[in-house]
């Protein structure tokens, strides 16, 4: 008897909660590349992402939406504002992010708010503000979430943060494409690619996959060098100021003369 009650009650849960009995409809996607190397002069890249609906049933009933985000390493932020202080602009609250997308792109078949609820929202942080992680902020500081907001508005101007909606291409419910841009202060990491389908504001099925970012070369040596070794990438530094300062000025001297 407890043999069958224990998959019946799991049953009851699925359908209360709401949670899909089966994946209807599920994503076959590819990337141009799942890697990118970062080089001296590395300038930015673009990837391009396709895919494919693959159902096992008829096609439902109702438009089908995609949204395709791309996320770089999350780290804690510090976030000061400034306010002026005897004619001074000084900084005067800070607020500590706990974990902020060093890089945050989201792509989507049409307006973001049309296409998927709050609650989904929510619960798979697929919008830029809910990819953020703020606990809290202290106590003397009022409007904490101007802070997350500054955040955002920085990044987004510096192309770390963006949302592109309608930049998804949906040809017959099937087949989708769109470009996201990555610009040339990216950060080394792991990349979370993740695609949503979704119908009636709701995610019916979730494809993910990794892009891997990676400085090579004398980026790559600098930067371990840097990270390792900080004692010695400082006399470094210093040595090679010191000769570009000498070979600067024996250069100058051989002009003028």
């Amino acid at each position: 008897m407890k043999a069958f009650l224990v998959p019946l009650a799991a049953l009851a849960m699925m359908i209360l909660t709401g949670a899909p009995l089966c994946a209807q409809e599920d994503v076959v996607a590819g990337l141009s590349q799942d890697r990118i190397d970062i080089t001296a002069d590395f300038d930015g890249s673009d990837i391009l992402i396709y895919g494919a609906v693959k159902r096992e049933t008829p096609l439902p009933d109702g438009p089908l939406d995609v949204i395709i985000t791309v996320e770089g390493p999350s780290e804690p932020e510090n976030v000061r504002r400034k306010s002026r202080v005897v004619g001074v602009w000084l900084n005067t609250d800070v607020v500590t992010i706990d974990l902020a997308p060093s890089f945050y792109a989201v792509a989507t078949t049409g307006p973001f708010t049309e296409i998927v609820s709050d609650t989904e929202d929510l619960r798979y942080s697929i919008s830029i503000p809910r990819a953020i992680r703020s606990v809290g902020a202290p106590q003397t500081v009022e409007n904490s979430q101007e802070f997350t907001d500054a955040l955002i508005r920085l990044r987004t101007q510096r192309g770390l943060y963006a949302l592109n909606e309608g930049g998804i291409r949906l040809t017959e419910q099937t087949l989708f494409r769109t470009d996201i841009d990555l610009p040339a202060n990216l950060v080394e990491g792991n990349y979370t690619t993740r695609i949503f389908l979704l119908r009636d504001r709701r995610v019916v099925s979730l494809y993910e996959k990794t892009i891997f970012v990676r400085k090579v070369g004398l980026e790559r040596w600098l930067f371990r060098l840097a990270h390792q070794q900080p004692a010695v990438y400082g006399i470094l530094a210093l040595v090679i100021a010191a000769v570009a300062g000498w070979t600067a000025s024996a250069v100058f001297r051989l002009i003028r003369r």
